[in-house]
């Protein structure tokens, strides 16, 4: 994309929310969700338990999570934004502090490295 010049959006930095800490083993969604599906049968506690590795490998508390998934995001040069879910104010206001720190250090980006989750959340 670099040598193109082209820019590249990236979406769902969060993973529906995957990425922000704040999908539990416990969590439950409204009646009517689309996450009830995205997070069905094991995946709530899947989400928990790799959100807990990832932050204690790079060395950050879970409330930080978010703006780590953000941060990821526009680490790579040829990203020039991302889409980030907001429903709050204060999403906006995390969502801002988290871009304007920058992206996240070589070190930290290698230790997210072994944390690539390919995965299919989707029926065929």
């Amino acid at each position: 994309m670099q040598a193109g010049d082209v820019g590249v959006i990236a979406r769902v930095p969060f993973d529906e929310g995957a990425l922000t800490g704040m999908v539990r083993p416990n969590t439950i969604f409204p009646d009517g969700d689309f996450r009830n599906r995205y997070f069905a049968g094991e995946r709530k506690i899947e989400v928990w338990e790799r959100v807990q590795s990832i932050a204690a490998d790079i060395g950050v508390p879970v409330a930080e999570i978010a703006s780590v998934a953000l941060r990821f995001s526009l680490s790579h040069p040829a990203v020039s934004t991302t889409i980030a879910g907001m429903r709050s104010t204060r999403n906006v206001e995390r969502n801002v502090e988290a871009a304007e720190a920058g992206p996240l250090t070589d070190e930290q980006l290698e230790a997210l490295r072994p944390h690539r989750w390919l995965r299919d959340f989707y029926p065929r």
